[in-house]
């Protein structure tokens, strides 16, 4: 009796390759974020047409100021799906980032004077945590580094600067012997 190999579907030949499902799916997870991306573009060219029309008329600070906040959001989550794009994994950095300008957005619009105590009490609590892990995140290298193991990690190579310069010329000494003849 013959086995099946382990990492075949019973149709694996005809119907259910999981390696073009899971390509095909990715890059519809890419399609759906270069949208996004678009529809924030548009998005923050509308806003700027309306910071440039508040300017012209008679000058409403808080007005201005939070259509300046919010672009400023929107700047950072595009920034976040960009992140998204180029490493297929999301940016806790830059996410906290964005909440952190999101609630001082909040706290501009209404006023300081005009939040209940219990709610700049939350507030700070929620901006104290938010500080917090973007320390953390600041700190932390990149998981994508931890998982690909690559010679620039600083997890991967611990140690001295020699010894890691030691495993680069011996990394690219053997992808230099591995490189077909042209």
């Amino acid at each position: 009796m013959q086995k099946r190999v382990k990492s075949r579907f019973l149709f694996c030949d005809r119907w259910f390759d999981r390696h073009a499902i899971v390509r095909n799916m990715e890059a519809f997870q890419d399609l759906i974020v270069i949208v996004l991306c678009l529809g924030l573009f548009a998005v923050m060219l509308i806003q700027l047409w309306g910071i440039f029309i508040a300017i012209t008329k008679p000058l409403d600070y808080k007005v201005v100021t939070a259509k300046i906040l919010f672009v400023l959001i929107l700047v950072e989550l595009f920034r976040l799906l960009m992140v998204y794009l180029q490493e297929h994994s999301i940016s806790v950095g830059v996410a906290v980032e964005v909440t952190i300008v999101s609630v001082l957005r909040e706290i501009v619009v209404h006023g300081a004077l005009e939040i209940s105590s219990l709610q700049t009490a939350a507030m700070c609590g929620l901006l104290l945590i938010l500080g917090g892990l973007l320390i953390v995140c600041a700190k932390t290298p990149h998981m994508d580094c931890i998982s690909a193991n690559t010679k620039f990690c600083p997890i991967a190579y611990p140690g001295s600067i020699d010894k890691q310069n030691h495993l680069e010329f011996q990394y690219s000494r053997r992808c230099d012997e591995n490189q077909p003849l042209s």
